[in-house]
């Protein structure tokens, strides 16, 4: 009994893996923000914002997550900070839509997820990054977001800014 209480311990402070279920998330002294509205009109915001891209010329972010997932949080999270603040303000435009639990059945908004190229989500979050002409320019890594939490802040502002106009990224 001595052995096994440590060792679940020492376990249960294991990250969860790509938020595959709900679960607590391992202390860190990453930000955090609960952005993904299960109540909004996803549809109609995800409109407003290619309309906004489309006129702005910057690439729409979607972020596909859930307020359940510490990767989800953890990625809206940084997005919140002052730093990725100013980067989304001068080459984005943002939006998150909340997903619900598309690895337990109980998904919501899967309809922007195909329609942004994504036909089933294993894991969340997501992060699409699509040009003012609707072509999603990182097909590749959309879906590999579900490790959000364990990536550093300069990693996932290196990803982004990847995608930032050249003019605006700075």
């Amino acid at each position: 009994m001595r052995i096994a209480v440590p060792l679940l311990l020492a376990l249960s402070a294991l990250p969860i893996a790509g938020c595959a279920t709900a679960g607590t998330a391992p202390a860190t002294a990453r930000p955090d923000a609960k952005l993904f509205d299960p109540a909004a009109d996803a549809g109609a915001q995800v409109a407003a914002a290619r309309e906004r891209s489309t006129v702005s010329g910057k690439p729409l972010l979607l972020v596909l997550g859930a307020n359940w997932c510490h990767d989800s949080t953890a990625l809206a999270g940084w997005l919140e900070t002052p730093r990725f603040r100013q980067l989304v303000a001068d080459g984005f435009e943002l939006v998150f839509v909340d997903v619900g639990s598309p690895q337990t059945g109980e998904a919501r908004n899967q309809n922007i997820a195909r329609r942004f190229g994504i036909d089933r989500m294993k894991s969340t979050p997501a992060l699409v990054v699509v040009s003012p002409q609707g072509q999603v320019l990182n097909a590749r890594t959309a879906t590999t977001w579900g490790n959000a939490a364990s990536r550093s802040e300069d990693a996932i502002y290196r990803e982004i800014a990847s995608y930032a106009p050249r003019s605006r990224a700075g």
